[in-house]
């Protein structure tokens, strides 16, 4: 059966006047034990030309990790796609493991980004094995922009929505800050299924295991809630990420995916109420269904269940405890404000967005929420997103941090997946640094989970313990110097007092003294090759560079450029001495001829070989 439950922000409402409420609802399958459902699982690969290098490194071992984690009786299939789409391991049985690694071992990077096409492919295979005992599901991994194929998100996210009533759900993966993350977060809440941001190439493996302890921990499918709400009783706002549509009725109908084997299904609601007497009120009938295993088989289960509200006089409203519930629900109501204030900004109204995130920074902390530490942390967040958005400079890095921090906090209820951010703050390069810790405290700025934890270094001081400190100045590996620290008021965190320093050790290279540049300067010249391609240097990386690939056009080879943001069918003037079908080449800079049409290499060239 499905357990819900639910509570109101006050656990008394007064009476007398209309008022705006909201309620947390929760839903949970109440099975002893769930039984592990095999997976039908296809990996959905980038390989193109700006996964060169350590991203596609990182990726395939990732890749491989996943096989390892897979058992015989689960199909697995692996797709990567540049402008070719290749199924390296079809359909088949994990009864091989290390046939399968050596599969994804492998690949090489190649050329420009067909996403539609290696996606198609791997839902095409998932469909192959589709059973309803199964979880079948499409892991999508890309780091770049759609440039090839079908490029439309709004084709490509509705498409993900019919293969989820096909019964093929699509989980997206985005790599490192090149990648549409409104395209694949469309794409995974189109199809109910998970969508995380990989914001560094190491925690690849990480973010896999998380969607694989999801996968074996999937209770129940198709989650439906359908509010019957009561007279006088209207829906505000939705809090939590859903589908929202309407029945013959007009009621709400709300579709909230999948549930987890021992984490509630959080279902955040913004209520008006008119004027209600003391007693109880009745506010709405809740009906839900979904589909669960029960006795080694999927059943559809369904329920209804009654939320009453509690109506009491203004002062019993004002000492009423309000317990753990306002800490969820704010939680909630953050996410619910930098979606809010990342539309806004989005719109050109920055004052609107940053007072949005501002106001609510205020009500926080009047309510005492602050001393709470992840709430303190949220606070920390949206005062560094509220900068950020009044100086016109949030970026590319800092978008994609405020979309995963809100989806992951509205539609998962799993404290490892929320708040995560690892993007230094441009501030830390700024700041005044002292060689000596002096009568200070040391600390030091780690990443954990994902997240960036500032700890105590110095002795006489839990380090254990987290210290809330300035989002705008984190970065890691840095080092600070501050003039004391002081409990929470539940001793369970520190807060910094007085200034704040950066802490650069004498003799130690300092890496944050300037932004980190490339050493290359532009020089506009066109790039000249020696007698053949064997003498080019090689490099195993492309960083700032410009990865060009030479490619067979009829009788002719071609040089075209396959890192993102270039037009993949422009030809471009290259040393014809180096030009081998196939290959991949790290050129220093890539310019626009003078016909507006076409590029021209500049600098250096070099060989690309794919690390081992």
């Amino acid at each position: 059966m499905i357990k819900t439950s639910y509570e109101f922000d006050q656990s008394i409402l007064p009476a007398g006047s209309s008022l705006k409420t909201n309620i947390l609802l929760r839903f949970r399958v109440d099975i002893a034990e769930s039984p592990r459902r095999n997976l039908n699982l296809s990996l959905v690969i980038d390989r193109s030309g700006s996964m060169a290098g350590a991203p596609l490194h990182h990726a395939l071992k990732a890749a491989e990790s996943v096989v390892d984690q897979l058992e015989p009786n689960d199909i697995l299939s692996v797709v990567v796609y540049d402008d070719e789409v290749d199924s390296v391991v079809p359909p088949q049985a994990v009864t091989n493991k290390a046939a399968l690694k050596n599969s994804i071992h492998k690949v090489r990077a190649g050329g420009i980004t067909n996403l539609s096409g290696g996606w198609l492919k791997g839902c095409e295979h998932v469909k192959t094995q589709l059973d309803p005992q199964k979880i079948n599901r499409v892991l999508l991994l890309t780091d770049g922009h759609a440039n090839m194929g079908i490029q439309d998100p709004k084709i490509l996210t509705a498409t993900s929505g019919q293969k989820a009533e096909e019964g093929i759900i699509t989980t997206t993966l985005g790599f490192a800050q090149g990648f549409n993350e409104d395209l694949l977060i469309g794409i995974a809440r189109a199809a109910t299924g998970n969508f995380y941001f990989i914001q560094s190439i190491d925690e690849a493996t990480e973010v896999f295991s998380i969607e694989l302890d999801s996968l074996r921990a999937v209770a129940g499918q198709n989650l439906k809630v359908t509010l019957e709400l009561a007279d006088g009783v209207s829906l505000v706002d939705t809090l939590s990420l859903a589908k929202v549509s309407q029945n013959d009725a007009g009621q709400a109908v709300l579709t909230l995916g999948e549930l987890y084997e021992g984490e509630d299904k959080l279902l955040g609601l913004s209520l008006a109420i008119a004027s209600a007497q003391v007693g109880d009120l009745p506010v709405m009938k809740l009906h839900y269904s979904a589909d669960v295993v029960q006795d080694d088989v999927i059943q559809n289960i369904s329920g209804t269940a009654d939320v009453i509200a509690k109506i009491g006089t203004v002062e019993e409203a004002a000492f009423a405890s309000t317990s753990q519930i306002i800490l969820e629900l704010s939680r909630l109501t953050i996410a619910k404000a930098k979606e809010t204030a990342l539309s806004l900004a989005e719109h050109g109204k920055h004052q609107e967005a940053e007072e949005t995130l501002r106001a609510l920074v205020k009500d926080l902390r009047d309510k005492g929420l602050n001393e709470n530490f992840e709430i303190a942390e949220e606070i920390d967040q949206l005062e560094y997103f509220a900068g950020r958005i009044a100086q016109k400079a949030l970026g590319n890095a800092g978008r994609k941090e405020m979309r995963d921090q809100t989806y992951q906090t509205m539609t998962r209820n799993r404290s490892d997946l929320v708040g995560r951010g690892v993007t230094a703050g441009d501030e830390v390069y700024a700041m005044p640094i002292v060689n000596e810790v002096g009568s200070g405290v040391e600390l030091h700025c780690v990443r954990e989970g994902g997240k960036l934890r500032v700890k105590v270094v110095s002795a006489g001081y839990d380090s254990t313990k987290n210290v809330q400190f300035p989002r705008a100045i984190r970065a890691e590996g840095a080092r600070y110097v501050v003039e004391g620290l002081e409990l929470s008021s539940d001793a369970t965190f520190y807060r910094v007092r007085g200034n704040i320093t950066r802490f650069a050790q004498p003799g130690e290279t300092d890496i944050f003294v300037t932004p980190r540049q490339s050493n290359f300067t532009n020089t506009g010249k066109a790039s000249k090759g020696p007698t053949s391609a064997a003498d080019l240097p090689s490099t195993d990386s492309v960083g700032d560079s410009i990865l060009v690939q030479c490619v067979k056009d009829g009788s002719k080879l071609r040089a075209r450029v396959v890192s993102d943001g270039y037009e993949p069918d422009w030809n471009m003037r290259f040393p014809r001495s180096v030009r081998e079908e196939g290959m991949l080449y790290v050129v220093d800079e890539v310019k626009t001829a003078p016909d507006g049409k076409s590029y021209i290499a500049c600098g250096e060239i070099k060989r690309f070989v794919q690390p081992t």
